[in-house]
């Protein structure tokens, strides 16, 4: 059993509610506010913006409400959330806009929420926050609470979000979203130093999807895409949020930065899979969690570690074809900067310096290269976290 709230937005019997109060039901039944109950069907979801949208089965005659695009809401003003906490139908409460823009309220890359301090409970997910004009400016989505009750800290969903995604469900029954087709990282400082950019900007592309859109393109792995479709991209977020918005199939330029240099590429874009496609395709390889085989290899100082070739059976492991270079890390120092950013042993360095290494002299030769130009060394690392990139410094003279 679960239990949620929605809205009307219809006189016909369409509702909005939340992705996750419908997921998976096999039978769906509504209660409206004058004590009917009445059944309904899902005529789409979208999970990663936790929207559903339902339709009363056998359609009739209901009261609706509206959204409004909420470009007029600033932090401070009131709004009142409406609900069903805890099977208490109608329940209104009352608070105001506490912050704009939440990127950290969720996993979702889509949604920046409102934050709002109108106390939301168990069971007041998907009904709508209203301004003082009786629009609806919000979808209740969820709260931040150590204790599972209200502590003042709520997120909602914008309006001009919800109607977009809401539009599409109603018209095709499901989201489309555009997609290129690579795994993106954040650029820190550290990557930033070792790559000589005056800021830490733009999304790293750590991997590419083989005859994908970026692939196509000429989008490679360890560019830096800065700018798509005419716009800077500030980080991976971003970036995931503006090929979202794109139609798919139409044409975006795309400026990345490949070996200190600025290219212009045009790609045309995809549509972005399932969810579940892509977690199943982005899972982290399984890696032992035994230290290495042995513990002997080639100390490098200037990291804090140790490295051996790749064996076979690691090339099983990590899938790896037979011409990928790599070196197995067998021991770290403690107190090293790349066990700080949760390098360890086992884990396998596949490029340093923007060039793969198949041997110790390899690497030595990166960090060498990297001690000399006064920054970091830029590696790419696969693991129990996934494959990622890692800016390390390089000690020594």
């Amino acid at each position: 059993m679960s239990l949620g709230s929605g809205f009307f937005i219809d006189q016909q019997g369409t509702i909005v509610t939340n992705h996750h109060v419908v997921e998976s039901a096999e039978e769906i039944t509504i209660r409206t506010s004058d004590g009917r109950e009445l059944p309904a069907d899902i005529v789409g979801s979208d999970e990663p913006t936790d929207l559903a949208v339902l339709r009363v089965r056998g359609g009739g005659r209901f009261q609706f409400v509206t959204f409004d695009d909420a470009s007029h809401i600033r932090v401070g003003d009131w709004v009142v959330a409406v609900g069903n906490p805890f099977g208490l139908d109608g329940t209104a409460t009352a608070g105001i806009v506490s912050a704009l823009g939440r990127r950290d309220a969720g996993t979702s890359a889509y949604v920046d929420f409102l934050q709002i301090d109108a106390p939301i409970n168990r069971g007041n997910s998907g009904g709508p926050t209203f301004d003082l004009a009786g629009n609806v400016v919000g979808v209740n989505s969820q709260i931040l609470s150590p204790t599972g009750g209200s502590v003042g800290i709520g997120f909602a969903i914008p309006a001009n979000t919800a109607r977009s995604v809401v539009q599409q469900i109603i018209q095709a029954g499901r989201v489309t979203r555009g997609w290129i087709g690579v795994s993106i990282q954040d650029v820190d400082d550290d990557i930033a130093r070792s790559l000589g950019m005056e800021a830490a900007r733009g999304a790293l592309v750590g991997s590419v999807t083989p005859d994908g859109p970026a692939a196509r393109a000429g989008i490679q792995q360890g560019d830096i895409i800065l700018s798509f479709d005419g716009a800077d991209v500030q980080d991976r977020r971003e970036l995931t949020q503006r090929v979202g918005a794109t139609a798919v199939g139409r044409s975006a330029r795309v400026e990345v930065l490949r070996n200190g240099q600025r290219r212009t590429l045009n790609l045309r874009l995809g549509e972005r899979p399932s969810e579940q496609v892509l977690a199943s395709a982005n899972q982290p390889q399984a890696t032992p969690q035994q230290e290495p085989e042995s513990s002997a290899g080639v100390v490098q100082s200037a990291l804090g570690l140790s490295v051996r070739p790749l064996s076979a059976e690691d090339r099983t492991r990590y899938e790896l074809s037979a011409n990928e270079g790599g070196l197995v890390i067998t021991t770290l120092e403690p107190d090293s900067d790349a066990a700080e950013k949760a390098i360890r042993p086992g884990d396998v360095i596949l490029q340093a310096g923007g060039r793969p290494v198949r041997t110790a002299q390899d690497l030595s030769t990166a960090a060498d290269a990297a001690r000399r130009a006064g920054r970091p060394l830029l590696l790419q690392v696969d693991g129990r976290l996934g494959r990622r990139f890692v800016a390390v410094e390089v000690g020594g003279n």
